[in-house]
């Protein structure tokens, strides 16, 4: 799971290179753009994970950027920063297609608070990823990341962990785990489970996190917490 990207526009310089850098001591990607053309350009180019867009901006307003965004089928979560706080342009920020706003002056940690929620609203809607706890998994990129620390695995692990991943909280017998993650012809070690289950439990809790991956005894294995 990489970074994600951010998309700022933003025409008041000092509150861009502020909002950029806090951004990025979180450790997201940011581009800033200051005019509102710029902004739908680059949203339409650059694909962001996300887009801050200033209301009252230069050569379009954040409120149109957001209609011919949505128009076009670009689902982006886009927060709006504005200093219209009376509730008929809130609202009306919201129905153009905005997914959250912030009023200015505004707190940095609400900001933050904001980009995080939003995010996450997004990759639940993600079909690739897979979540459980601090464990993510993405099925695309075929990356694992326990909290922020990524765990590089095998194929054959990520493919039991993704199995499992996929019935949370559902007790997997050793016979369904041979069929799903071996195949049915598979003649090797009827131990190959275990082995490969210890393998998994080694890297997912190697900075002593919590074990998620519980046995049942004479039955398989459980992902729960």
């Amino acid at each position: 799971m990489s970074n994600p990207n951010i998309l700022l526009v933003e025409d008041e310089a000092k509150l861009a290179q502020f909002i950029e850098l806090e951004l990025k001591y979180e450790g997201y990607n940011v581009t800033v753009v200051n005019d509102g053309l710029s902004g739908l350009s680059n949203a339409r180019e650059s694909d962001p994970d996300l887009i801050l867009l200033d209301w009252m901006l230069p050569g379009m307003s954040g409120v149109d950027i957001c209609k011919r965004l949505r128009q076009t089928g670009n689902n982006v979560p886009i927060i709006l920063l504005t200093a219209k706080d009376d509730i008929g342009d809130r609202v009306a920020g919201l129905d153009a297609g905005a997914d959250d706003y912030i009023v200015k002056p505004f707190n940095l940690e609400e900001l933050l608070a904001r980009v995080r929620a939003n995010l996450r609203r997004n990759q639940q809607d993600d079909p690739d990823l897979l979540e459980f706890l601090d464990l993510t998994l993405n099925s695309n990129t075929r990356q694992v990341f326990r909290g922020d620390r990524l765990i590089e695995l095998t194929a054959k692990e990520f493919d039991l962990l993704e199995y499992l991943m996929s019935h949370p909280k559902q007790v997997l017998t050793r016979d369904q785990i041979l069929e799903r993650v071996w195949g049915y012809d598979f003649m090797g070690d009827s131990n190959i489970i275990e082995v490969y289950v210890r393998y998994l439990l080694l890297k997912l809790e190697a900075e002593k996190e919590k074990r998620i991956i519980q046995t049942v005894r004479g039955v398989g294995y459980v992902l729960r917490d």
